[in-house]
């Protein structure tokens, strides 16, 4: 289960379409995939929030794959609907049936805790993230950009 691949176009046009509906230049920073994520946190943050579904879900994307890069293996289920899910941490690997260790939490969530813009432990406690089985902790391992 790993994120398909990102275009590198589609994150181009991603954030050249974000910068534009930010006010920002379209081509400051170029179309990076950080790029692409800064601008997705931006719009997020922007009063009223600027949502792009497209760029949200590539940013997210990124974003999981650089989780899966940083923790190869399967034993921890990440999930981030709609938009990916991903297999990630060393140990038992899991292949049929519910996963023992599962986190799971929405685009937003997943795009501040992955930044460092929210703790762990704040999501979890707020009910934004939900985390079970005793590998599901992945604090350790953010933030990833």
């Amino acid at each position: 289960m790993a994120p398909t691949r990102i275009d590198p176009a589609a994150v181009a046009a991603a954030a050249v379409r974000l910068a534009a509906v930010l006010g920002e230049a379209p081509d400051a920073g170029g179309g990076s995939e950080d790029r692409l994520v800064g601008l997705a946190l931006a719009g997020l943050s922007a009063d009223p929030p600027v949502v792009d579904r497209e760029a949200t879900g590539l940013a997210v994307r990124v974003l999981l794959a650089r989780l899966v890069e940083r923790a190869p293996g399967r034993s921890v289920e990440v999930r981030v609907p709609p938009y990916a899910a991903v297999q990630c941490v060393a140990g038992p690997r899991h292949t049929r049936g519910t996963p023992p260790n599962v986190v799971e939490c929405d685009g937003v969530t997943w795009l501040r805790l992955a930044t460092g813009r929210v703790a762990w432990a704040e999501a979890v406690a707020d009910g934004r993230l939900r985390a079970s089985g005793e590998r599901a902790d992945l604090s350790g391992l953010l933030p990833l950009a």
